[in-house]
């Protein structure tokens, strides 16, 4: 806790997806994956060398891919339904709804390249709504690792966990923020930094990011609580709850819109039960341009630097009673 972030070594989770994917399908037979014409882009090519018959590969026809998914897991299998979140969200939204939350199937379904990983390719390819119309579906635990030790502890529970499952992984690289021991909790956040003047909240490829401004903010004498919020459904609640009264102030960031999605989750459990001033940093309601995902970020007031001053303002407004 409040260690430096070291961006020296950053790794892209779709590796430690695949990776501890191919360790438990090794010790069970039921793991299976399938894919929408998306080997290479879901890193699945080692995976489909080893066991060819666990591959089930339904080419660029994602509403047939959540289908057999859900077939899968009817027949007593593990299936892992592998394609670019922004497809597998936006194009088989009614069969995630109807075939797998409505049937509680026990199927993990994998957002690759969320966000604005896709980045130049645009408009089209980024995934900025997922959060929003997945967590408001019943039944569905939705995570979003923010580096490759969470994101193979998300992997290894989600393989254990009996239900449906949506993982929201990102292919920008990320560095550690876990320690390698870490094991994922559904629901529960982590604190990666204790503060006491307010709470920066943040998930994915953000918390790093988060944790960056707060180095920042320390600079300027300002004490800020860093939470990583990976499970945005069920959410951690009693956390949230806790850091209101303790800090009195809240940010969150998101790789994502405003609307619907984590800044959303947390603003719905503050007004419930502890209103204290907010901001929520994301995508304001548009359509991101074409651009690296790290530009589109930066351009949308989540670098480092814009964060802790949009938090420098927060407190501010903390001061000012609201």
């Amino acid at each position: 806790m409040n260690a430096p972030v070291n961006l020296s070594a950053l790794y892209d989770c779709r590796d430690a997806f695949t990776q501890t994917l191919e360790t438990l399908a090794a010790q069970d037979g039921r793991i299976v994956a399938v894919c929408n014409d998306s080997v290479g882009s879901s890193k699945l090519g080692g995976f489909r060398d080893k066991w060819p018959q666990r591959l089930i590969n339904v080419g660029i026809a994602e509403q047939n891919m959540v289908g057999v998914g859900a077939g899968l897991a009817n027949g007593g299998k593990v299936p892992f339904v592998c394609a670019a979140a922004c497809f597998l969200t936006g194009r088989a939204l009614e069969q995630i709804k109807a075939d797998i939350a409505y049937s509680d199937a026990n199927v993990k379904l994998c957002g690759i390249s969320s966000g604005m990983a896709y980045g130049e390719l645009g408009p089209t390819h980024h995934s900025t709504e997922d959060f929003a119309w997945v967590r408001a579906i019943p039944n569905i635990a939705v995570i979003a690792p923010c580096d490759r030790i969470e994101t193979a502890a998300a992997v290894r529970f989600a393989a254990a966990h009996t239900g449906p499952v949506f993982l929201r992984l990102s292919r920008v690289g990320v560095p550690d923020l876990l320690p390698e021991a870490h094991v994922f909790e559904l629901g529960r956040a982590n604190t990666l930094r204790d503060g006491t003047d307010l709470t920066l909240i943040a998930n994915g490829v953000l918390s790093h990011r988060a944790m960056l401004a707060a180095e920042q903010l320390a600079e300027q004498g300002i004490s800020a609580r860093v939470l990583n919020m990976a499970t945005v459904r069920p959410i951690d609640e009693q956390t949230i709850i806790q850091a209101a009264r303790e800090t009195g102030a809240i940010l969150t960031c998101e790789e994502h819109t405003i609307y619907g999605g984590l800044g959303s989750a947390v603003a719905e459990v503050v007004v419930d039960h502890h209103p204290v001033p907010m901001v929520r940093l994301g995508v304001p309601g548009v359509f991101p341009p074409t651009g690296s995902a790290n530009f589109l970020l930066d351009e949308f007031g989540m670098s480092p630097v814009d964060i802790a001053a949009s938090a420098a303002g927060l407190i501010k407004r903390k001061h000012q009673g609201g």
